[in-house]
Parts: structure tokens; sequence; C-alpha cells
């Protein structure tokens, strides 16, 4: 099996603020907006080169919508900034009937997502934002995994028409993607290559994942590992090719187990090819306040919790 490691850690909203600066340096069109977030979302380079195509709104994500939303009339290709809590849940009605409905080419990305916000607890630590995102018709949902992967995605959601939802966090995790791997909108990535079971994981959990197939292979069980970056449109082809070898199935995510990848896996196998399939994933519940490493063990988004579903589903093949 073919064995990740790492040289650093990094954040992946890094990533976000990084590929942004590039675009500031290559795309004239691209425009950035930031509810008063612009440290905690590292877009600061890019104010600070481009301030005329920066736009400082404050305390008012619902109005950053409407904003963003009319600047595409005019053929600018807006970017906006703020945690997940307050891209989504906050300002759902305005992604819905300004963006979504009329199809508007906006970029919202979101960082600080899922429990690994870790201590500014269940009120910031949104868990449901794939599920919102996903139902929106003509939303794409993408879920980086990495420094590398989020900085490419970044890069590449410029070119896509349409309007995109960009998830990412704070904490450092491992960097391990290939600097040089072009990001494909809708096209998984296979990881490694196993016969005995299938993980399908994104963003934090895919390192978790790669973990577990190590441990795994110990046991002398074979895991394919695939890292699903788009959640939406999902790359139903790689999944299905895969498990047709493997006959079963682990999904894993920091959302809540209701809306998620995990769903929309299990709608392409109960459509297509149904498959005994587990689900690690948050259990339909709001978070806490603790460090992002306390809150990802008490609930179950771990390598150790792959492992326990991985030996559990392979039980009902």
């Amino acid at each position: 099996m073919k064995k990740y490691t790492y040289t650093e850690k990094k954040d992946t909203r890094s990533g976000f603020g990084d590929g942004l600066t590039e675009l500031g340096k290559t795309n004239p069109d691209v425009v950035a907006l930031c509810a008063d977030l612009t440290g905690s979302l590292k877009m600061g380079d890019f104010k600070n080169n481009h301030p005329e195509r920066f736009f400082q709104v404050g305390i008012a994500e619902a109005n950053m919508m409407g904003i963003a939303a009319g600047m595409t009339i005019g053929g600018k290709i807006p970017f906006t900034g703020t945690f997940a809590n307050f891209s989504t849940g906050r300002v759902y009605d305005q992604i819905r009937q300004s963006i979504a409905y009329s199809d508007k080419n906006v970029k919202i990305c979101a960082s600080h997502a899922g429990l690994t916000l870790g201590e500014d607890g269940a009120t910031h630590q949104i868990l449901e934002d794939i599920g919102l995102m996903k139902m929106l018709p003509g939303m794409t949902v993408i879920n980086t995994c990495d420094y590398n992967q989020t900085k490419a995605a970044t890069i590449a959601i410029a070119e896509h028409e349409g309007p995109v939802y960009l998830r990412f966090g704070r904490p450092k995790v491992p960097v391990f993607m290939p600097t040089d791997e072009k990001f494909e909108i809708g096209k998984a990535v296979q990881l490694t290559e196993g016969n005995d079971v299938t993980i399908v994981a994104t963003g934090h959990l895919v390192w978790e994942a790669l973990q577990a197939a190590e441990q795994l292979e110990e046991k002398g069980i074979s895991a394919e590992v695939i890292n699903i970056h788009t959640i939406k449109p999902l790359d139903e082809e790689a999944i299905l090719k895969s498990v047709a070898k493997t006959g079963c199935v682990v999904t894993a995510e920091e959302h809540n187990k209701y809306g998620g990848l995990g769903e929309s896996v299990a709608r392409c196998l109960a459509t297509n090819s149904p498959t005994p399939q587990e689900f690690v994933a948050v259990n339909d519940s709001f978070g806490e306040s603790a460090t992002p490493a306390q809150l990802m063990e008490k609930y179950g988004l771990n390598d150790k919790a792959i492992i326990k579903a991985v030996e559990k589903v392979i039980s009902r093949k």
C-alpha cells in the first residue's frame, strides 16, 4: 500500500488565503469581500495588494451576499469570506434567493468549519453546512483536506461558472497532497488501492482515513482510500468502481451524519448498487467547547473510529 507522509502542518484557511493572493495577480475580475474577519480568513495579502478590489462589509453577512450577487452582474468574480456558520446558516435566505436561484457566479468561502473550530463551542461549530448547501440547485460544494488542495481549489473555482461553496478549517493539519496536482471539480482522488473495503473521506478525515488504512493493513485488511473533495457534484463513477471491487464502504466526514457526504454516497449506492455502508460522522448532535483533538476523539472522528467502522462493515458483507 502506498504510504503518505508529511513534513509540516498548515491550516487549510492559509491555503485559501494564498490561493486568493495568486488569483489577485492573475485574474483582474476576482474581487474579495469579508465580514470583519480579514485576519482569520487570511485575506490580508489580497487586501494589501489590491485594495481597490477588497471590500470590508463589517459584521453584515447577509448584506455581503447581496453585494456579491450584484457584483457578478458587472462581470466580477466575488469571493466572500467569513466563518462557515456565518457563511451558511446566518445567510441561507440570501444565498438561496440572490445567488443560487439566479445562478450567480459567487464563490462562498467558509473557514472554521466543523468541530475543529474548537473552543468557540457549539454556536460556531456548524455541522449542517454541507447539507444546507448541497440541497441548493446548481450549488457546487467542495471540502478540501489540506493546505495544498485548498490553495488549488481556490484557484480552480475562479474558472468555474456558477455558485460554489468552498469549506475549509482553522487547525494546522498534515500537508500531504502534491503541490502540483491539478484540482478537478467533481473528480475524486484515489489515494490507495485495496480489495477489502472502500473508505470514502472528505476534509480533515482524509488524513485520518490514511492512518486507518495503514493500521488496517497490519491486520491483514486491504483498504482503498478515496479523497472526495467535491461533495456535489459527486464522483459516482469512482465510488461505484471501487465498491464493485471491495463490496463495502465506510464514509468519513467532519459533519452531521444527516445531510453530508455519507448520505450522498448512500443515495448513489441505493440507486445503482446497494452495498453495506457505515458512517463516521457526528451522530446528530451539536458540538461543545474543547480543543479540536479532544472533540475529534469524543465525537468519533479519527482513525480509531474509522477502523471500528471498517471492521463492522466487513462483517456485514
